[in-house]
């Protein structure tokens, strides 16, 4: 049936209406984003090195590639430290192996009976097995687990894996507040009320130790977050 006048500008201010308001979020969405500086540059490994063991890093198609090799747990980990951010990344296994993202850690010194470089510090679980902790917190190198996924109640967090697709892992530090998501669902919100609570440090990418494995990452992005400074600025 022909469309009346009447129906004919309703039908116009409806599309009118949903195209206004895309056009709205689009900016809003893209500032967001924007606010995010990438911490790889996908050609070269510049601003990084590795530690710890022989696993090989590599560039390929714009995505940074873990292999594992020789010797114990290996971290490609940035120069630069960070204090309070919100850090975004995506990643998958081409091999499944144990793999993790290390955020405010660092590097034992020489004298305290461990070798030399040894990575310690707070670290985004990536854990492929049955398991499935992926997104959980570790504390590598000092106190092991703070925050797991274990248990019925965590059954939703576990289900939110992709093993054989790209995943999205998004890392949130306020000062001692600590969260996690992965794809979208929330998997740990943690405050670490612990006298030797890490409150800056370097990002590194772990390949865990064994015979086999291999990791990717991309879209590697922090947005810093100055929350000290904000603190600071609510006491004057």
């Amino acid at each position: 049936m022909p469309c009346t006048t009447v129906q004919l500008f309703l039908l116009l201010a409806m599309t009118w209406l949903v195209v206004g308001c895309e056009t709205a979020q689009s900016p809003a969405a893209r500032t967001l984003e924007t606010e995010f500086k990438p911490i790889f540059n996908g050609k070269t490994l510049d601003g990084w090195y590795r530690v710890g063991g022989q696993a090989t890093y590599t560039v390929d198609n714009g995505e940074l590639v873990g292999t594992v090799g020789p010797g114990g747990n290996s971290f490609l980990r940035t120069k630069k430290t960070y204090a309070d951010f919100e850090f975004r990344c995506e990643f998958k296994w081409d091999i499944p192996s144990n793999s993790g993202i290390q955020y405010r850690s660092h590097q034992k010194p020489n004298g305290e009976g461990e070798p030399t470089g040894t990575v310690y510090g707070y670290q985004y679980e990536m854990d492929p097995s049955d398991r499935a902790w992926t997104g959980g917190m570790y504390e590598e190198g000092r106190r092991g687990w703070l925050e797991n996924v274990a248990g019925e109640a965590n059954a939703a967090k576990r289900a939110a894996i992709k093993l054989n697709e790209w995943n999205e892992a998004v890392i949130r530090c306020e000062g001692r507040h600590i969260q996690t998501w992965l794809n979208g669902v929330q998997i740990s919100d943690f405050t670490d009320e612990a006298d030797n609570a890490l409150t800056k440090g370097f990002f590194a990418l772990q390949v865990h130790w064994g015979k086999q494995g291999q990791i990717r990452w991309r879209n590697l992005r922090v947005k810093e977050l100055n929350v000290q400074d904000k603190s600071e600025q609510a006491r004057k």
